[in-house]
């Protein structure tokens, strides 16, 4: 499985094919451009606008952008830091207690950081866990055939989800919540 730096490599290598410039153009571009390379959302709207680039090249050129610029992307703690800050602290018990129970599934369980939710994966993304509220927990789970469970709802968030649900205490972290992870995790090898 790709992860993010990978899958912005192999976007970045056949930028020049699809756009006519190279990664270090667009780069040189959007330092011209008079708009700030940190600022990720206005360098992709701009590529959009201004030059009709697809999205996911649009990612390609902001992220490397905005490294260029001094950029570091944050670390995995320091995402699940910030989701988990100020009024939702109270749900950091939850998202550990998920995370403990998701990486014990299998060694090829991954987790990444992302701004609004902690994905994991195998093949591809099988869970993402939201601080929804300050009072909620939403766990996203991808499924091709949806165990029955009153605990599911249907979704399209967080992340690739077909269902979520959503907990509002560690307590209901229930035998039937673990074995809708483990379906959500044999599902996605």
């Amino acid at each position: 499985m790709s992860n993010p730096e990978q899958m912005m490599a192999a976007v970045a290598s056949t930028l020049q094919q699809r756009t006519g410039k190279t990664l270090h153009q667009w780069i040189e571009l959007v330092e011209h451009s008079g708009i700030d390379p940190l600022n990720q959302n206005d360098v992709r709207r701009w590529l959009k606008q201004q030059h009709g680039i697809a999205q996911n090249s649009q990612w390609a050129i902001a992220d490397a952008a905005a490294r260029a610029a001094g950029w570091q992307p944050p670390t995995l703690e320091e995402y699940i830091s910030q989701q988990y800050a100020g009024a939702k602290s109270e749900l950091l018990p939850i998202f550990e207690r998920l995370q403990q129970l998701i990486l014990a599934l299998g060694a090829d369980v991954q987790v990444e950081g992302r701004a609004s939710y902690i994905p994991f994966m195998r093949k591809r993304q099988f869970i993402a866990i939201a601080a929804a509220t300050k009072k909620r927990v939403d766990v996203g789970l991808r499924f091709t055939d949806p165990p029955v469970s009153a605990l599911l709802q249907p979704a399209n968030a967080p992340g690739q989800a077909t269902h979520k649900i959503s907990l509002t205490s560690i307590n209901a972290i229930t035998t039937e919540v673990e074995t809708l992870l483990v379906a959500a995790y044999q599902q996605n090898g």
